[in-house]
């Protein structure tokens, strides 16, 4: 799954999702999810299973609801 699949999903789930260039350097920019946010790498780069399984432990979002 690389970042802009995250987003689409994120958003088909009823997410308010929110993804920002600015407060990132090069290629990273910082996702919101509600109140919450996480730094995403380059949305066109695909993400480990490891790195998605945290960045979804810090939005608050459960592993088995998002599959």
């Amino acid at each position: 799954m690389n970042g802009n699949e995250l987003i689409k999903k994120l958003k088909k789930l009823g997410y308010e999702v929110r993804f920002e260039t600015k407060r990132g350097k090069g290629s990273h920019g910082t996702l919101y999810v509600g109140n919450k946010k996480t730094i995403l790498k380059d949305r066109k780069k695909e993400i480990g299973a490891g790195l998605l399984n945290q960045m979804l432990t810090t939005l608050g979002i459960d592993k088995d609801k998002f599959k």
